[in-house]
């Protein structure tokens, strides 16, 4: 029902609670399938921890989380990529000294659980190289193919990140912080990248930087506090004198 309605997401009364602390409370997020969605806020707004609660990277308190109506709140990390959650991967727990199309080529493995077989060449895996090559295509990095992961800038690693997600098929896509640590140059282009993914896919965006969260949202959510604090478009929101003060109070 809720993948009729087309809603791709949704948080219900979603809490954590470290000890005394509660980094996220009541939080009710309720996401358009195909909707570019930022979540703002001031440093210790609970953001990340929203993030880790929606990709399984913490267990939740209480309250629940669904991905086109499937109850994801319990399940583990591993699971929610296969009903189509999308998250990052952590470059340096790859393979930098292989080239950028083959730790593509083991991200697409590792989603289907097919064994690594030292006696067969990754070569003859044709129809994972096809795939890892028409995201590269798509996102104009195929000139990047070849290239040695290690001897890529930062910026330049952070489109690999977005690339080895899209291998696994998200419908739900998460991105946390893709431009923070970017120079402005790359920040344009991974900018550029988020605007042009495939609009059937539904984006979270986790952002520091407020034109890029401005540039790319259909809907921003502000967080303080742990709580929701108000949500709109970018022109509501650019336009909020609160949202203003709590950046201007933040740590």
């Amino acid at each position: 029902m809720a993948e009729m309605n087309g809603v791709a997401l949704e948080c219900g009364n979603l809490c954590k609670k470290f000890g005394g602390l509660e980094a996220v409370r009541e939080v009710n997020l309720r996401i358009p399938s195909g909707e570019r969605r930022a979540i703002i806020g001031p440093n210790g707004a609970g953001k990340t921890t929203l993030f880790n609660l929606i990709s399984g990277r913490l267990s939740v308190t209480s309250g629940k989380i669904q991905i086109y109506g499937n109850d994801i709140t319990d399940m583990r990390s591993d699971r929610r990529v296969y009903l189509g959650l999308g998250r990052t991967f952590q470059i340096t727990n790859l393979f930098p000294s292989l080239p950028v199309l083959e730790n593509l080529v083991l991200a697409a493995m590792g989603l289907r659980r097919m064994k690594f077989s030292m006696l067969r060449p990754l070569a003859t895996y044709r129809d994972l190289y096809e795939r890892a090559e028409g995201i590269l295509n798509r996102l104009n990095l195929m000139g990047k193919a070849r290239a040695q992961l290690s001897t890529l800038s930062y910026g330049q690693k952070r489109q690999i990140e977005i690339a080895m997600t899209l291998i696994t098929n998200p419908r739900v896509l998460l991105l946390d912080e893709p431009t923070e640590g970017v120079a402005p140059a790359e920040t344009i282009m991974i900018t550029g990248m988020i605007k042009n993914l495939d609009p059937s896919i539904t984006v979270l965006i986790i952002e520091h930087d407020m034109d890029v969260a401005f540039e790319v949202a259909d809907k921003i959510t502000v967080m303080h506090e742990g709580a929701v604090f108000v949500e709109g478009s970018p022109a509501e929101i650019r336009g909020n004198s609160k949202v203003q003060e709590i950046y201007f109070g933040g740590e």
